[in-house]
């Protein structure tokens, strides 16, 4: 039967008569709907590769709102070790980059947070590591605030053999490549900055970065991390957002994990000493 407008309505309801077949890739039994196109194994890895609220609506056609999604403190796995730079190994992980990752901000009480964290990423095992995340204040007397971000994010980079750092120059962070390049000239340091623009919002960027790893067990963070802010704003964040609330550490670990890393390879071995057996006879 055709169907005609009246009044902006269909003279017939939409799709009436028509059943909904749902074909889930993977039935309650855990049987693959398509096992020669998509086996267990594959499954698997998708899962980990787009996190549980994806895997769900796209490939289980269980739609979860994203207004549902909270970011577990607990979720993290964490470790106590440190980076090798000799074997590039993190414990037992074989890191392949690395991302120095700053969200500028004043640093003046009552305004947002600037955050600079460090992110290894072990892409042979899709693990990713918050091994350090800085976050930077001022005095409200301080009269050039960002010089002395500059100065703390140096420090941060000399102390951990890095020279390469990505900055947001959205706002306040315009300016910043260049006055960090001028405090790196007067300490006699060689630096590399990106700058990196966003124009995508802060909730998407967190939504689409950190959720996938954090569901999927392959967030990591260094044990260090449990004593900075970073806690109190996953155990806080809402994506409907809340007035008063800080999330620019996890914008700039969503920053982190979303730009292309710098690589990371092994420097080769310690220099070792060897002491000669003197105790011989002629």
């Amino acid at each position: 039967m055709p169907m005609v407008y009246e009044k902006n309505a269909f003279s017939i309801p939409f799709l009436r008569g028509y059943k909904l077949l749902k074909i889930p890739i993977v039935n309650s039994a855990g049987i693959p709907a398509w096992p020669e196109l998509f086996p267990l194994e594959k499954i698997q890895q998708l899962q980990q590769s787009v996190g549980v609220r994806h895997f769900s609506a796209q490939m289980m056609l269980e739609f979860i709102s994203p207004d549902r999604t909270r970011l577990d403190p607990g979720a993290l796995c964490f470790y106590d070790c440190e980076f090798d730079i000799h074997t590039a190994k993190l414990n037992d992980c074989l890191i392949t980059g690395y991302c120095l990752y700053w969200d500028p901000s004043t640093g003046r009480r009552n305004r947002d947070s600037s955050a600079c964290v460090l992110l290894y990423r072990d892409d042979k095992t899709h693990r990713l590591f918050i091994h350090d995340i800085l976050y930077l204040t001022v005095s409200d007397t301080q009269q050039f605030p960002l010089s002395s971000q500059c100065e703390q994010v140096l420090d941060f980079m000399s102390l951990r053999k890095i020279n390469r750092i990505t900055i947001e120059t959205n706002g306040i962070g315009g300016g910043l490549p260049e006055i960090i390049q001028d405090c790196a000239h007067k300490k006699s340091l060689n630096i590399y900055v990106s700058r990196v623009q966003n124009s995508k919002p802060k909730t998407d960027r967190i939504l689409s970065a950190i959720e996938p790893a954090l569901s999927t067990g392959r967030l990591y963070a260094h044990t260090r991390v449990q004593n900075t802010p970073l806690m109190l704003e996953m155990l806080g964040w809402s994506p409907i957002g809340r007035a008063g609330y800080h999330d620019d550490g996890l914008d700039a670990i969503s920053g982190a994990i979303l730009y292309t890393p710098s690589p990371v390879r092994p420097l080769g071995g310690r220099i070792q000493t060897f002491s000669a057996n003197t105790d011989f006879k002629i």
